[in-house]
């Protein structure tokens, strides 16, 4: 296992390569970044209809689908969370959003004309998803299952806060989840620092984040754990004793994300706040770049490398097929609940984030939706490369499913492509292209770099003019 120092001397090529592709364009002068989770962003769809969002779509061949459940619940609001959600609510909302999921569950099955949801993969998110009493927690999954062909599942997962998986009721709810054929858990840890989990505002103490580890691993659910890095009174020295304890626990996976204070979802978070009250307690750009390099340098010499970007595991089986699915393999994804998002093979729908509007058009006997958007073809081929691309890698036969059975050779992305392979970011051969190691480590902006001017993440006057600016990458003529 590597020492700090040396951890930290590794972490300086990384803090060049920041420097260096800011000068070149590719990464914004404020150093900051946000996250290339779909294509076009989600901030940016334009409000559609249900009729407008499925005219013409085909389901899948196979009727295979991987289905999200989004249960918008918190006991507490988290500083560093950007999404809306609703806390402390009474039980009695809570089973007055069963209900109108139940509903909606009907409804999308009605308009997809399936009988039962074939399911393939599935995950349940918030929000806190087990922010629900046991008999709660067993009547949502006595609905769900029962929607749904369950044949051909293949991973259940669930994201879980600490909290809820403690003590007899928390085991309670573990049983509840195993016996409904849940068998993957990724706990919300967030850290290991008793003061940052306080400042976190999270709703529990290290003690009970041991306690819900434990837990899930001696009920034979397969488990990850979540941190942030970045937190205001990070340092790099603190870091890597907490990158040395959570080896220690001995998970099957561990995630990292950097801490976001700009909002890249529907609420703005309440850390942008803290960041401007409280500026001088921020880690650096540098350090936000060393941290992240240390992880990964760190994690490699014990064993866990990142099989999928920003989750470690020892062995690729642990990984998580929903986001794999999802962000690879470019399946068809449908969901249920308040801010949810379907994400299917030539477009992309979410719900409505307002509570009122979601019971109501339920209510009504229609989908909860109220942004979308149907891609062209060259909208597809940008979200068939940028995805994969960012999160493992890109298959360029693959890649025609998508195209209109156009090789990526034969649309300007190839000279996109060229350009990150002059300058380290890339590599190809006759089957793939795959991101570097420096590539991988600013997979974010790689991908990017393919995104129509359209739907850039940041204005032009953002970057650097120069021959990575991603406003000049999409000048071709498509």
């Amino acid at each position: 296992m590597l020492g700090l120092s040396e951890l930290i001397e590794r972490s300086e090529e990384r803090v060049r390569d920041l420097h260096e592709l800011t000068e070149l364009g590719l990464i914004a002068k404020t150093n900051d970044f946000i996250p290339a989770i779909h294509y076009p962003p989600i901030t940016r769809y334009p409000e559609i209809t249900q009729e407008e969002m499925f005219k013409g779509y085909v389901p899948p061949a196979d009727g295979l689908m991987d289905v999200y459940i989004h249960i918008p619940f918190c006991t507490k609001r988290c500083i560093f969370c950007h999404y809306p959600s609703k806390y402390g609510a009474p039980d009695s909302e809570k089973d007055t959003y069963l209900d109108a999921m139940e509903k909606e569950m009907q409804i999308y099955k009605k308009q997809m004309g399936f009988d039962k949801i074939k399911l393939r993969v599935a995950l349940v998110g918030g929000g806190t998803p087990t922010d629900l009493t046991p008999k709660q927690l067993e009547r949502f999954l006595k609905f769900f299952t029962g929607n749904c062909d369950m044949s051909h599942l293949r991973q259940f997962n669930y994201d879980i806060d600490p909290h809820t998986i403690i003590g007899p009721e928390g085991k309670e709810r573990l049983r509840i989840m195993r016996d409904y054929g849940v068998d993957r858990l990724t706990i919300g840890v967030q850290s290991l620092v008793p003061e940052t989990i306080k400042r976190m505002n999270r709703s529990h103490d290290k003690a009970g984040a041991y306690e819900a580890i434990r837990n899930s691993m001696e009920m034979g659910f397969t488990t990850g754990i979540e941190f942030i890095f970045g937190y205001p009174g990070q340092t790099l020295a603190s870091w890597y004793e907490e990158l040395k304890e959570m080896v220690e626990i001995g998970v099957h996976e561990l995630q990292f994300y950097r801490l976001k204070i700009e909002a890249y979802g529907d609420q703005q978070g309440l850390i942008k706040k803290e960041a401007q009250i409280h500026p001088d307690e921020l880690p650096s750009h540098d350090d936000d770049i060393r941290m992240k390099q240390m992880c990964i340098d760190y994690l490699a010499s014990c064993g866990y490398h990142e099989n999928l970007r920003r989750v470690f595991t020892k062995e690729k089986k642990h990984i998580s097929l929903y986001a794999f699915n999802q962000c690879c393999l470019l399946f068809d994804q449908m969901s249920f609940g308040q801010t949810a998002f379907s994400s299917l093979h030539d477009r992309f729908v979410l719900n409505t984030q307002s509570f009122d509007e979601y019971y109501a058009k339920i209510a009504a006997g229609k989908l909860p939706l109220n942004r979308g958007y149907v891609r062209d073809a060259e909208a597809n081929s940008r979200w068939a490369l940028a995805l994969p691309l960012k999160n493992y890698w890109f298959r360029k036969e693959y890649f025609k499913k998508f195209s209109g059975g156009r090789a990526i050779e034969d649309t300007p992305l190839y000279n996109g492509i060229q350009k990150l392979k002059q300058y380290g970011l890339v590599t190809e051969d006759e089957k793939t292209v795959r991101l570097t190691a420096k590539g991988a480590f600013f997979a974010d902006e790689c991908a990017e770099f393919f995104y129509d001017n359209r739907f850039q993440v940041w204005p032009r006057n953002m970057y650097a003019d120069g021959p990575l600016n991603p406003y000049s990458n999409n000048e071709w003529k498509w």
